[in-house]
């Protein structure tokens, strides 16, 4: 959903440490962020990063209009000096990053954010909104379509969660391989396609179920999907597949939305195929996740819908992605590692770079090699055979515009299929465990 900018959607604490930082100097300095996570939700194999293209979307937007200043002032949330410096704010360093649609691991440095403190910091509440959001939704996504075996699964949650986190949820889901979406606005903003026929009220509405079958293929011809659930199934599947018939033509597919669904697909099965409608294929919905999704896996099922358990990240909303300094200019001038000590919390302090080792086409181990600069890092990935993982996002504040829009999408989509075919077969499993590989950390 379209905003004028993303400048507020910040946590107050974001513009407190400019003002003090700005005071004692600090701002100024020299400043490396990381957008890693410690641990993967849930104890699954692999996280997928998504959102990435509206990271560069929220930097893009990142800029305080009078409106905005006016409001800081009226509220006195910082003094003067900071809104002068907030009125000019541009990004303008580096930020390098993940392709969207690679898998990571704990300790992945998935995003790296290069300028002053000042201008980094600022990032912070956005970058980490958006990249906790829709990297849960991929996650769930992926899993849902490994346990799909290649059937094709369609987002339709829009009604499960808030009406922009929808639009950002179903380009999410594509990223994790799901083929279409129910939503409009994200069918507009992403060229994803789109879908849907009818819900339940549509039957209810006419006097019977076959004046809503013939309406519904008068309109949108004997290919549609007719909702066969509303009164009795196997009734409603006689009546489905008549309705296309008297409109010159075989029905597309039943969808199948309460009740037992896998004892229900293979019901219907045998009675579209003993009807003569054997091109007719069965959709599922109703609350599904991957654990349905699987159980279904013997049932002749050809497409499954899903809603609430794909926007809500499958039980776990968040991604765990944490964004934290590494590195910061010292009073020398010279570059700094910094790094949390904290018990359970601790970070590795220090730029980065990542890239993975395969062995026969295999993912072994994700390799992150701390080092001064992207060349000396580059090397050193080199000299372990392993492949880069990061790529240039930002340079100087100005973004790398393949990242964004409708053919970014259709990309991480195909980048997250090729990512996931690599891993280790157990990395695939649905169960609760170690990462599919393990993160080794080495110094260049």
């Amino acid at each position: 959903m379209p905003r004028a900018t993303t400048a507020l959607l910040t946590d107050r604490y974001e513009l407190t440490m400019l003002e003090a930082s700005l005071q004692s100097g600090a701002a100024h300095r020299r400043s490396v962020f990381e957008v890693f996570s410690r641990r993967l939700s849930g104890g699954r194999r692999y996280g997928v990063v998504a959102g990435t293209g509206r990271v560069l979307d929220a930097i893009a937007d990142f800029t305080f209009s009078g409106t905005e200043i006016d409001w800081l002032r009226e509220r006195e949330i910082v003094s003067g000096e900071t809104l002068d410096y907030l009125a000019g704010y541009r990004f303008g360093g580096d930020v390098l990053g993940y392709g969207e649609g690679e898998c990571f691991f704990p300790g992945s440095p998935i995003l790296t954010i290069r300028g002053t403190f000042a201008e980094a910091l600022l990032l912070e509440t956005v970058v980490l909104s958006v990249l906790n959001h829709d990297s849960a939704v991929a996650a769930a996504a992926s899993r849902m379509t490994t346990a799909a075996h290649g059937r094709p699964c369609a987002e339709m949650g829009a009604r499960r969660t808030h009406e922009e986190a929808a639009v950002a949820a179903a380009r999410a889901a594509v990223v994790g391989g799901f083929a279409a979406t129910s939503v409009l606005e994200a069918g507009r903003s992403y060229g994803i396609p789109t879908m849907g026929t009818a819900a339940h009220s549509f039957t209810l509405v006419h006097d019977d179920e076959e004046a809503a079958f013939d309406a519904q293929v008068r309109a949108m011809g004997p290919g549609t999907t007719l909702l066969v659930d509303t009164y009795d199934v196997e009734r409603g599947v006689e009546r489905a597949v008549a309705a296309a018939r008297r409109h010159g033509g075989e029905l597309g597919a039943v969808r199948l939305d309460s009740g037992d669904l896998v004892a229900q697909a293979f019901t219907v099965r045998r009675q579209l195929d003993a009807l003569g409608a054997t091109t007719t294929k069965i959709t599922v919905t109703s609350d599904l996740d991957e654990y349905a999704i699987a159980a279904l896996g013997a049932a002749p099922v050809d497409a499954y819908g899903v809603g609430t358990k794909l926007v809500t990240g499958s039980g776990l909303p968040t991604a765990e992605l944490v964004y934290k300094l590494v590195e910061r200019e010292g009073a020398d001038g010279q570059m700094v590692d910094v790094a949390k000590a904290s018990a359970a919390k601790a970070t590795v302090g220090g730029f980065k770079v990542a890239g993975r080792v395969f062995e026969n086409g295999v993912a072994q181990e994700e390799l992150v090699v701390g080092c001064d600069d992207e060349a000396a890092g580059a090397k050193v990935l080199e000299e372990h055979g392993a492949r880069p993982l990061q790529l240039p996002l930002v340079r100087q504040g100005v973004i790398a515009e393949e990242h964004r829009g409708p053919d970014a999408v259709r990309a991480a989509a195909e980048r997250h299929v090729a990512s996931r075919a690599a891993l280790p077969y157990e990395g695939w499993r649905l169960s609760e465990g170690e990462p599919a590989i393990p993160t080794r950390h080495v110094l260049g």
